[in-house]
């Protein structure tokens, strides 16, 4: 699919502003309002914009204490792989994961509810199925930025 400056312009605004309303929008770049929603049905169907959603801040719901893990699974191929990363999807406190080239193969982000809850899950993976070799604990001292949503014209040059 190919996109025009319009419709860059209309991600950059969604992505930033979900809530913002249908003539806001229209009005943000220069079109009337029924092709601007046309555009945005058409990013929906292709698929380019997958949904909406709220940021929640969770520490005013419940505090948590965030970590970040480095691990090495035990063997390299395949099916470790794919083991690890089932395991990593069924559990909740995980919030990102990403798989690493370098001297580790993956980099989480656990937020569990204390310490100790973080240890007793790690606990559990070491001694079950998960394959882990070793690992690194870092426990987050502050949070300097935090990821938002949000695109820009010049993503896109």
């Amino acid at each position: 699919m190919k996109l025009d400056r319009y419709d860059l312009k209309i991600l950059e605004i969604l992505s930033r502003d979900g809530r913002i309303t249908k003539s806001k929008l229209a009005e943000a770049i220069n079109l009337s309002v029924s092709p601007c929603w046309e555009r945005v049905r058409r990013l929906e169907k292709a698929g380019i914009i997958e949904g909406y959603s709220a940021w929640i801040n969770t520490d005013a719901l419940v505090r948590r204490t965030p970590v970040w893990v480095q691990i090495e699974l035990k063997a390299h191929n395949a099916e470790s792989f794919q083991r690890f990363e089932a395991l990593v999807q069924e559990t909740p406190e995980v919030t990102e994961c990403v798989a690493v080239g370098g001297g580790v193969d993956y980099l989480i982000k656990i937020e569990a509810l204390s310490i100790d809850s973080y240890q007793r899950l790690i606990d559990t993976w070491l001694t079950g199925e998960a394959g882990i070799e070793r690992y690194f604990t870092y426990i987050v001292t502050k949070a300097v930025k935090r990821p938002r949503p949000g695109l820009s014209l010049e993503d896109f040059s």
